[in-house]
């Protein structure tokens, strides 16, 4: 019911450029990690200390990842084949999520090191040993930002939602042993995308003259 959902479509026209938003600040770091199979998505939860976040002066430690495919977000209406979710959280509870996108293509670095332990993973949760973040290339320093929702119950407002701008790869095979390991009926589980209702949506771009990255 909220006017503050995700995901969105990040149409070009509606972009405001922002550079004062500044280089995204990541500081991850190997920690040990479970994969577990939530039914609807499979998600890699650290249990140590993986590293955080700084947005605006404010640490957010990363507890998990999941996938979605297709995309959720969509660029300009085109949505793609898979969707990375990094979820944060910060000292006070408040949650900040980095999304990546990717088309078919070379397979992912990230997913060619779990890819073994999601096409067993049943009820229980595998141990992965130690994992270290800093595998998950983002690709590019330009990004979206706007402020949203949990995209799964209880779709939560107020999060902090940063898109990577770039378009990664990811291979069939990786994307059908995600669709695979859910339960029957979650093998598409992206939720549509929701009404902007005029929130702004900025675009970080590094250097004055467009950036080169």
């Amino acid at each position: 019911m909220g006017k503050l959902q995700s995901p969105i479509d990040l149409l070009n026209e509606r972009v405001q450029v922002f550079p004062n938003l500044g280089k995204l600040k990541r500081d991850y770091k190997p920690a040990p990690a479970i994969v577990k199979n939530r039914g609807h998505d499979i998600t890699v939860m650290w249990k140590g200390d993986a590293g955080k976040i700084n947005i605006n002066g404010t640490y957010y430690n990363l507890l998990q990842c999941h996938w979605h495919s297709p995309s959720e977000h969509t660029f300009n209406g085109s949505r793609y084949d898979l969707e990375l979710h990094m979820v944060h959280l910060s000292s006070h509870g408040e949650i900040a999520v980095i999304g990546i996108v990717y088309k078919y293509g070379r397979p992912d670095p990230f997913l060619t090191k779990l890819l073994e332990h999601i096409t067993v993973v049943g009820k229980e949760d595998t141990d992965l040993g130690v994992i270290n973040p800093g595998i998950i290339k983002f690709g590019s320093r330009k990004y979206f930002r706007y402020i949203g929702s949990l995209t799964v119950p209880p779709c939560t407002e107020g999060v902090v939602w940063t898109i990577v701008r770039k378009v990664r790869t990811v291979s069939r095979k990786q994307v059908e042993a995600l669709r695979e390991a859910v339960h029957d009926g979650y093998e598409a589980n992206a939720r549509p995308t929701q009404q902007l209702d005029g929130r702004a949506v900025w675009l970080y771009t590094p250097g004055d003259n467009g950036g080169a990255a």
